[in-house]
């Protein structure tokens, strides 16, 4: 049975760079069986009723501005798998999800600059799954759970956002971390190693600078759906974090 996963993807011009985190997706696939589809919830498609991807080839959508020339012309062309949507939906509906397809939409940033660092050559398919920001923290939990069964059919669920997401507290120029973004994701990473859900579910009211940390809850949400995914065994594996820009927290998870 494959791990879920969370994987913070930063600003879009991590696809380019050269560190730790970088080097540890670049390898991820080296010690990890090449699955035989990807589930990718990612924090920039947001739509208020659960939807899932069925596009034959995507586009790549470029929604940034102001980064790298380079950017724009990188293209991640993977193709949907309409058998793995069929079972989404189907799952989705025992578990009493609300679904429905998209067949045209391409994908976002926050899963193609993922994607491209786990698997440059696009020759996996991937359905790219829709989050929404207002509902609760157990229900985003439940809904990860709900295609749990997935992993055991060699499908490797990902979730794509970040732990510290605030862009008006980035500091472009800055080498350092911010206290606050730290004592926030270490409050998170002890519930997490836990499985703490209880406490997770209230983390706006329980961790410290929760507010400043997490503004809007829609690169958070990933997280807790790739932890559902991994509801089985509730086993966390501590990964990566490190900073970029002040407080901009890339970090990796998995859920086995």
């Amino acid at each position: 049975m494959l791990p879920s996963y969370f994987f913070a993807h930063g600003a879009p011009s991590i696809v380019l760079e050269d560190n730790d985190y970088t080097r540890l997706l670049k390898h991820f696939k080296d010690d990890t069986p090449k699955p035989k589809a990807i589930v990718l919830f990612s924090a920039h498609w947001e739509e208020s009723v659960q939807t899932v991807s069925a596009a034959e080839t995507y586009e790549t959508i470029y929604d940034f501005g102001g980064f790298q020339d380079e950017l724009y012309q990188m293209t991640y062309p993977a193709k949907s798998d309409r058998k793995i949507v069929n079972q989404i939906q189907a799952l989705f509906a025992k578990h009493g999800v609300e679904n429905v397809r998209n067949e045209t939409r391409g994908l976002d940033h926050g899963a193609w600059a993922v994607l491209n660092l786990l698997y440059p050559d696009a020759d996996i398919p991937v359905v790219a799954l829709s989050v929404n920001r207002y509902l609760t923290n157990e229900q985003q939990y439940q809904i990860g759970k709900a295609l749990g069964e997935l992993r055991e059919q060699n499908v490797l669920i990902i979730g794509s956002g970040g732990t510290v997401h605030n862009l008006g507290r980035l500091n472009w120029r800055s080498q350092g971390v911010d206290n606050w973004a730290e004592q926030f994701d270490t409050w998170i990473q002890s519930r997490i190693e836990s499985w703490d859900t209880d406490s997770l579910f209230k983390y706006r009211e329980l961790a410290p600078n929760a507010q400043v940390a997490v503004p809007t809850s829609e690169h958070f949400i990933p997280l807790l759906l790739a932890m559902g995914a991994g509801d089985t065994n509730r086993k966390a594996k501590f990964l990566h974090r490190s900073y970029q820009y002040g407080n901009l927290s890339l970090s990796c998870w998995q859920f086995s």
